[in-house]
C-alpha cells in the first residue's frame, strides 16, 4: 500500500458506515437577505454634438421678381401650393451651403433655425437655392400676407436636425 492511501484511510472516515442523519426538528429554516440586483442599462450612445453655421437670413415670397419665373417650383422640382406658403416650412440656401457645391447640406434636409425671430424660428426643410451671389444665406419661405416681416437678420444659427433612422437589427443565429 502505498504512503498515499495510508493517509487517506487514516484521515477519512470508513465509508461502509453511514454519517449520522440530523434530526428533522433540528431544521430550521433560516432568512436569507438578497441584496436588489441592479437594473439593467442598455448602452446609448451619448448625444452627438451637432455643428451650428452662422448666417444670414432674409424672407422671400413665390413671386416671379424675387425668384425666377416658375415661382412655385423650387430647385428640387416641389411644388409650393399659393395658399400653403406660411402652412410650410420651407427654405433656400446659399450654394456653397449645399453638398453638390461642398457644403454641409442638401435637399430635403430639415435645419433647426434660431435667431430671426419669435414667429420665424423653428425647423425648415431646405427645398430651393438662392441665387448664385449670395454666400452664407438662408432664405425663409413666406406667404404675401406676411410681407410684413421682410427683413435681414445677420448671425442667425443653422442646425443639422438628425435624419431619425431606424434601429439597428439584432441578429441572432436560428
Amino acid at each position: 500500500m502505498s504512503i498515499a492511501l495510508f493517509l487517506l484511510y487514516l484521515f477519512l472516515p470508513d465509508p461502509t458506515t453511514a454519517l449520522p442523519q440530523p434530526s428533522p426538528t433540528a431544521l430550521t429554516p433560516r432568512i436569507v437577505k438578497v441584496a436588489p440586483t441592479p437594473a439593467t442599462v442598455a448602452y446609448q450612445r451619448p448625444p452627438q454634438k451637432l455643428p451650428t453655421y452662422r448666417v444670414t437670413a432674409t424672407v422671400y415670397m413665390a413671386d416671379p421678381r424675387q425668384t425666377d419665373d416658375e415661382p412655385f417650383i423650387t430647385a428640387d422640382n416641389s411644388r409650393i401650393l399659393p395658399n400653403q406658403t406660411r402652412k410650410r416650412r420651407w427654405a433656400a440656401i446659399s450654394r456653397d451651403l449645399l453638398k453638390r457645391w461642398g457644403g454641409p447640406f442638401d435637399y430635403g434636409d430639415s435645419v433647426q433655425v434660431t435667431g430671426i425671430s419669435p414667429k420665424l424660428d423653428g425647423v425648415y426643410v431646405i427645398h430651393d437655392t438662392m441665387n448664385r451671389r449670395h454666400k452664407h444665406c438662408f432664405d425663409v419661405l413666406v406667404g404675401k400676407n406676411e410681407a410684413h416681416l421682410a427683413d435681414m437678420w445677420r448671425n442667425v444659427r443653422l442646425t443639422p436636425v438628425p435624419k431619425r433612422t431606424a434601429p439597428e437589427p439584432v441578429w441572432s443565429a436560428g
